[in-house]
């Protein structure tokens, strides 16, 4: 039976510890950690910091189920919209590839220190003077580095593919699993990003069956080739019921995770309506 869990990244006006706190009152299973500013940045957010943590996931009850590190804006003061990913595992600098992997590694640490899962990350966008070909050897030595880690700690990783990224698709991150052959490697599937590039989620879902490290769930104005602007179900045109059959039909059990950083002003009312109109296909 899959279960429901919020992201703190709706959160990113409260502090972590309130938001899981937040995210528990409001009767969630689950909660996904986001490690980048202002929450868990992980180059600062030191043995306090996760000491912390783990007391509040252990008094609210939640489980994690999933740390996010697509992002790791913590590193800039004012960061360009083209580098939202940067520094990326595909960079052609190799101190910022380096900088990232590293990154990656330490969210495993922290997915292996509250007892999550799996971690996401996102490949990035190719840079100018980067071509795809080059960029994909990059990211082949930056995952097995990350995945050489991930198998010491016993957590998962999964890509996370977006439209515009190097990995961008269903069949694209199916064949990125294929050629990398590695069993900690899945994805995290985004039934958003799936519809906005012009999939269909559900049917998504079922070939990314037994790989699937995680889901995200929100909603897309436009269905299929959609506006990407993360909405809360029910004001989109996604078709919840369909995802959620794929899901049973596959067999997963694990979380779907709701991902609606667009709402910083109103997390609580995103909260609250995301489960009234999602719960019943939990049930």
């Amino acid at each position: 039976m899959v279960r429901l869990a919020f992201s703190t990244n709706a959160y990113t006006r409260f502090t972590l510890t309130d938001a899981v706190r937040r995210i528990a009152d409001h009767g969630y299973d689950g909660v996904e950690l986001l490690a980048d500013s202002p929450h868990a940045f992980l180059p600062e957010f030191d043995e306090d910091d996760r000491t912390r943590l783990q007391e509040t996931i252990e008094t609210t009850g939640l489980s994690v189920s999933n740390v996010n590190a697509n992002t790791a804006m913590g590193y800039y003061d004012d960061a360009p919209d083209t580098s939202f990913f940067a520094p990326t595992i595909i960079s052609d600098s190799e101190t910022e590839r380096s900088r990232r992997v590293t990154y990656t590694k330490r969210a495993i640490d922290l997915a292996g220190a509250v007892g999550a899962p799996a971690v996401c990350v996102a490949t990035g966008r190719p840079e100018p003077g980067n071509p795809p070909e080059q960029a994909r050897e990059q990211l082949m030595n930056s995952l097995h580095d990350i995945l050489d880690h991930a198998d010491s700690v016993g957590v998962d990783v999964g890509i996370e593919f977006e439209p515009e990224l190097l990995i961008e698709c269903t069949e694209e991150v199916l064949e990125l699993l294929d050629v990398v052959n590695r069993d900690a490697l899945g994805v995290n599937l985004d039934v958003g990003h799936a519809a906005v590039y012009g999939e269909d989620p559900a049917e998504s879902i079922r070939q990314c069956a037994g790989h699937i490290t995680g889901v995200h769930i929100e909603d897309i104005v436009g269905g299929r080739r959609g506006k990407h602007y993360h909405r809360i179900p029910g004001d989109g045109d996604l078709n919840f019921e369909a995802i959620f059959r794929a899901l049973d039909d596959i067999g997963y059990d694990g979380f779907a995770t709701l991902e609606l950083y667009t709402y910083p002003d109103a997390p609580d009312r995103a909260a609250r309506r995301a489960l009234d109109a999602l719960e019943r296909y939990t049930a």
